[in-house]
């Protein structure tokens, strides 16, 4: 999954927050040894290289919208580990998705990124989960929609070919290239269509040989084909 990860990890995080353990406004300190390795993205480290205290909102927006991996880890901290997360996502009838490493641990090992997983199907259920509000309460969802909308990530992704302005709430995943081979070039999301519905999708390339250019193409190119499937076509 790469960081496609992190949206069920701040999921978990918001069902502690309605549930009153956690609370948004309450301070959390990120210290250096919290920080992912230079290699990895994170523009918390690189605005704060000696540590800093953000509200619990502010590491979930960082972790989502900008796919911080050390906010990540800081999440996962809270929570007591993947095992919590493991959890909350067997509570909403998603069996196929494996979280169970942080950040740093998948950045120091390049087999690692292998055990945290998904079937595409059961990306799929997760974001019809939370669509149909079964997993959150609306003021965590509506906060959630707003930051993974917002997110500059992926533009070239499942956004790229839909007409201008369509609303796409989504989450990126993506791998370094080490010997011609990228293990992980990914999008999932929600495309809300002209009529109101939305359509929930998952495109993982996996192992790939192909450039970046064209990795992103075949996710555009499966969005677009989905797109012009599912929305009404207005007359000529």
């Amino acid at each position: 999954m790469q960081s496609v990860y992190k949206l069920p990890i701040s999921m978990a995080v918001l069902q502690r927050v309605d549930q009153g353990t956690l609370k948004l406004d309450q301070p959390v300190r990120v210290e250096k040894r919290d920080y992912v390795s230079p290699a990895q993205h994170s523009p918390i480290r690189d605005k704060y290289p000696n540590g800093t205290e953000l509200t619990l909102s502010e590491l979930l927006r960082y972790n989502v919208s900008e796919s911080d991996g050390s906010a990540c880890d800081v999440l996962l901290r809270l929570l007591d580990g993947p095992q919590t997360v493991m959890r909350y996502l067997h509570g909403i009838g998603v069996k196929n998705m494996i979280v169970a490493n942080t950040e740093k641990e998948i950045g120091s090992d390049n087999a690692v990124q292998y055990r945290n997983w998904s079937t595409p199907n059961d990306a799929v259920i997760m974001l019809k989960a939370l669509q149909e509000g079964r997993t959150l309460s609306k003021s965590s969802r509506d906060l959630l929609f707003r930051w993974i909308t917002a997110t500059p990530t992926g533009m070239q992704r499942i956004k790229a070919l839909l007409p201008k302005g369509t609303l796409v709430a989504h989450k990126t995943g993506s791998s370094r290239t080490l010997n011609g081979i990228t293990a992980a070039t990914n999008n999932i999301g929600l495309i809300t269509l002209p009529n109101g519905q939305h359509i929930a999708l998952a495109v993982f390339v996996s192992d790939s040989k192909a450039d970046d250019a064209v990795r992103d193409e075949v996710i555009a190119k499966t969005a677009r084909a989905i797109w012009d499937a599912w929305s009404p076509v207005p007359p000529k």
